[in-house]
Order: structure tokens, then C-alpha cells, then sequence
């Protein structure tokens, strides 16, 4: 086994500790990461034993021995996935997010080889199968990038799935981690697009993503979205967005992980649909990665040093971050 450092929950504290990887197998890479995202998951995740965080970059330290894809010094992604079947339908059509036996998390996960419990990237080093670590493009920062492999992702799929692009209206409810990434990734596939908040602070912030204009959902024109991207994170009733979706238009639940009610008529009035996603396939995350390169797209972020990690958590229950905290685990060294 390999040790590393990184940060484990006790009860609902982080603490500093020595962690252990497994050494290489053959398709494996050894990552040293740099830089974490600090996701809502994660704290809703914490428990004895979890060791969190699902959205890295870093730099490959070391191949195993079939490794063709990456060699040492090369500056890789990974997401919330590192394993999947690859047999199932969904795997075999590059949704391993989707996995029909159930794909295996970054943290908290089951091995399916050996059967040990996944530890997250709030660690200085993770091992990682090839397959399931992306090349970090050209221009890319890596702390900005962190958050793409999570939250970017999350809203990518729905806005490419639903054929977003120019000439395409777009709106983003909530302006947090998830929603600010929406809103820039639908400017610059060419979407005209808004904001519904309301927190008429965040206006300036909105205009500065590339958004025409921030509205109250009760001040929306009715009809008026070909596409609505739900990103509010807390139980909420979905009527108001609904209403706001044009004929054939979809709204998107992407933020409450949740039971939901909702009028059918909302949905009748106007043949509109509701849709989720959550997290992407391979194909997806490589293809997001190199639109937010080409376009510049990447997070707003508070970058802390990692010891300040339960400052963090503590932060990001009150909301209190403009748009991500990404940890720098240089300090682990």
C-alpha cells in the first residue's frame, strides 16, 4: 500500500491525517493533487471515516505498467467517477454516470476489485484507472478548472442534451456554484440568456457572467425560456419555472436531490417537459473540458489553503462563497 496525507471526517470535523492508497494496478495512475473543489455533497456527505472531495486536478506521478494514454508530468481531471461496469447500455453508450450497476463515487464508493471503500481528493495523492482521468487542456487554470468536473459538468450535459445554442433562450435559477457555471456555459454556446434569483444583489454579478438580465421567477414573462436550468439546491416549488417555460421547452432539476410535487397542468399547458441530470459520462466530461478551454469557461472561486477546510464546510452551509472554495493541497506536502 501507498500512504499519502490528506483530511478524514470525525464526525462532522475534518482532521488531518495519514491516508492509504492502493498501489498501481496495471491501468492505474498515480495523481498528485494539486487542487479540490468543495462541493455541497461534500458536506452533506460527512460522517466517521469519509474522506471527501470529487472535483481535482493535479499531475500524474506515476503509470502502471498497460498505462497508454498519460505519461508522468501530465496535468489530468478527475471527476466524482472513477469506475463503472463498462458492460451495461449505459456504459456502453458513454453515460457511465448511469451505470446500471451503479458507477463507483470518487469517495465513499465500493472497489470492484478488491471491495475497499473509496477515499476522496482531499488528499495529496489518489489513484485513479486511466480510463476515468482526463487531460487538462492548454489554458485551463487548474484551480478553476477543479470545480468543472462536478458542477461543469452537471449543467453541461442538460444544455448540450437539450440542443442549446444560438438563438436559444435560456434560463438559470440560482446563481450559486452550479448556476454561475450554467449561465457562462450557455453564453458561450450562443444562448440569450437570464438569471432567476432573488437576491437583487447578484445582478451585477449575473451581467458579468454574460446574462441579459436577473428576474424574480414571479416577474418572468410566462412562456418566455426554451430551456430552464434548476440549480436551487433546497426544496422549492417547481410551478413558477414551470409557468415560465415555452411550448415544448424543458425545465431542468439539477440542483434539490429530492421528493418533488408538482401540478400536472404545469406540465399540459404548453407540452413541456420536465428533465434531470446528474454528473457525465466519459465522453461528455472530455468534451466539456475542451468547449471551457476554447471558450474560456471556467469557476469563480475562493481558493483556500486546504488547512482551512473546516472553514470551508462551515462557509459553504451558510452560502457563503462567490461561486466555489477550491482547497490548494500544496500545504499537505
Amino acid at each position: 500500500m501507498r500512504t499519502t496525507t490528506g483530511y478524514r471526517a470525525d464526525d462532522t470535523t475534518l482532521r488531518r491525517t495519514t491516508l492509504q492508497r492502493r498501489d498501481l494496478r496495471p491501468d492505474d495512475l498515480a495523481v498528485r493533487v494539486d487542487y479540490c473543489g468543495v462541493c455541497h455533497t461534500d458536506v452533506h456527505s460527512l460522517e466517521d471515516g469519509v474522506v471527501p472531495g470529487h472535483e481535482f486536478t493535479g499531475v500524474v506521478t506515476e503509470t502502471g505498467a498497460n498505462v497508454t494514454g498519460f505519461a508522468v508530468g501530465d496535468p489530468v481531471a478527475v471527476g466524482n467517477i472513477v469506475d463503472s461496469c463498462g458492460e451495461c447500455a449505459m456504459c456502453l453508450a458513454g453515460q457511465e454516470n448511469f451505470c446500471h450497476a451503479f458507477p463507483t463515487l470518487t469517495y465513499g464508493g465500493k472497489d470492484r476489485r478488491d471491495g475497499s471503500v473509496t477515499l476522496g481528493g482531499y488528499s495529496r495523492e489518489y489513484v485513479v484507472r486511466e480510463g476515468f482521468a482526463y487531460h487538462l487542456p492548454a489554458g485551463l487554470d487548474p484551480a478553476a478548472a477543479a470545480p468543472l468536473l462536478c458542477a461543469g459538468v452537471t449543467v453541461w450535459e442538460p444544455l448540450r442534451a437539450l440542443g442549446v445554442g444560438p438563438g436559444s433562450r435560456v434560463a438559470v435559477a440560482g446563481l450559486g456554484g452550479l448556476g454561475h457555471l450554467a449561465v457562462k456555459m450557455s453564453v458561450a454556446l450562443g444562448a440569450t440568456t437570464s438569471v432567476l434569483s432573488r437576491s437583487p444583489g447578484k445582478a451585477d454579478d449575473a451581467r458579468r457572467l454574460g446574462a441579459v438580465d436577473l428576474l424574480a421567477a414571479d416577474d418572468a414573462q410566462r412562456d418566455s425560456f426554451d430551456v430552464v436550468l434548476d440549480t436551487i439546491s433546497a426544496p422549492h416549488d417547481l410551478g413558477p419555472y414551470l409557468r415560465l417555460v415555452a411550448m415544448d421547452g424543458t425545465l431542468s432539476q439539477l440542483g434539490y436531490l429530492g421528493p418533488i410535487s408538482l401540478e400536472t397542468m404545469d406540465l399540459l399547458v404548453g407540452r413541456k417537459k420536465l428533465s434531470s441530470a446528474g454528473s457525465g459520462g466519459r465522453p461528455a466530461t472530455a468534451a466539456m473540458l475542451s468547449f471551457c478551454a476554447e471558450h474560456g469557461v471556467a469557476a469563480d472561486l475562493e481558493l483556500l489553503p486546504s488547512s482551512q477546510v473546516n472553514e470551508a464546510i462551515d462557509r459553504l452551509r451558510r452560502n457563503d462563497v462567490r461561486y466555489r472554495f477550491v482547497l490548494d493541497l500544496s500545504d499537505l506536502d
